[in-house]
């Protein structure tokens, strides 16, 4: 394990990052909140794809290229692997009600349980004849029941207490990729190949498809904000959209700079969105009552920052193409 080496990256470096590099003249953002940004090293090879901050302080992430479960001590730097299995390329990890970490694995084609507390691996494949359904991502909703996506044309649920998940198939075939839940449990999930918003009503079976306003946008992620409605990262658009459920209408923003890509989105405990964008090399969070976008350069070349998640006063993220982990504090953190 290579030692812990921290970086942290002034707002000025920021700045000047993003008005040399990235955007045209006269749409320079300013940081509202001086974030302070911090990478950590994790095993050279992990490819870190997604990441889960957990209750207790630490972060899990999943090592795609190596079968393991990784799980950060940002107070030392140290990392502990969990191996999950011969095969094993987990893709997605999120932290369930239980306290446990649940990763979907599109090598063992499985749900797989890692104990927070004894780091105990329990797996649970799809039904046989499932085929290879490229699992990506998991999100509970109110009642216990992990639902997931599978890139090649599935969406699935793993009810509280059951042995083995239920699988049906997607609307309009492969594609199905972030997944979230809102305040209120209704699950969407993003289709990038697809380009559509799913919503998954009752029963399972049955999927509502929303159109973004753009055509072939490749909605990649999405994630809710506290009043439930529903942001999207347009990856072949170069946007970020918004759903709102009670009105039924989108609204598309293009994100600053040439070409961009955003991958991932999440919103934070303040309702502030935050995007991983790969042309930028960047973290982009966007105000939706000022309308406004910040970019946060981040400090090594090529992160490509696949996912990013948080808890009040952090956003994490993933750097897949530096096997580091990143944190932007967006609030003094606690000593």
């Amino acid at each position: 394990m290579r030692s812990a080496r921290t970086v942290v990256v002034s707002v000025s470096v920021l700045l000047c990052t993003v008005l040399a590099a990235l955007l045209a003249p006269g749409t320079a953002p300013k940081l509202a909140a001086q974030p302070r940004v911090q990478e950590f090293p994790v095993p050279a090879g992990s490819h870190p794809h997604d990441v889960a901050p957990a209750p207790d302080g630490s972060v899990w992430y999943t090592a795609q290229r190596t079968g393991k479960l990784g799980r950060l001590d940002p107070a030392t730097g140290r990392v502990r692997e969990v191996p999950l299995g011969d095969g094993s390329s987990p893709h997605g990890v999120i932290v369930g009600p239980d306290g446990a970490a649940w990763v979907t694995d599109s090598g063992l084609n499985a749900i797989v349980r890692v104990d927070p507390a004894t780091h105990e691996v329990r797996r649970f494949p799809l039904p046989a004849g499932s085929g290879y359904t490229n699992l990506n991502t998991a999100a509970f909703d109110g009642q216990g029941t992990l639902w997931f996506t599978g890139q090649s044309g599935i969406y699935g649920r793993l009810p509280a207490g059951a042995a083995q998940p239920e699988v049906f198939k997607a609307p309009n075939g492969r594609g199905p990729y972030g997944i979230a839940a809102t305040p209120g449990g209704t699950i969407y999930y993003a289709s990038l190949a697809g380009s559509y918003v799913g919503r998954i009503d009752p029963p399972a079976s049955r999927v509502t498809v929303l159109q973004p306003p753009t055509p072939d946008q490749g909605a990649r992620r999405v994630w809710s904000d506290s009043h439930g409605r529903i942001w999207v990262s347009e990856w072949d658009g170069g946007k970020l959209a918004r759903y709102d459920p009670a009105s039924g209408a989108w609204r598309e923003w293009p994100l600053p700079g040439r070409n961009p890509k955003p991958y991932a989105v999440y919103v934070d405990a303040n309702d502030q969105v935050w995007v991983s964008e790969w042309s930028a090399n960047a973290l982009v969070r966007f105000d939706p009552a000022t309308e406004r976008f910040e970019v946060l350069a981040l400090p090594s070349r090529g992160a490509a920052v696949r996912q990013i998640l948080g808890r009040p006063g952090e956003v994490w993220g993933a750097e897949s193409g530096t096997d580091k982990l990143v944190v932007v504090y967006t609030a003094k953190p606690a000593r």
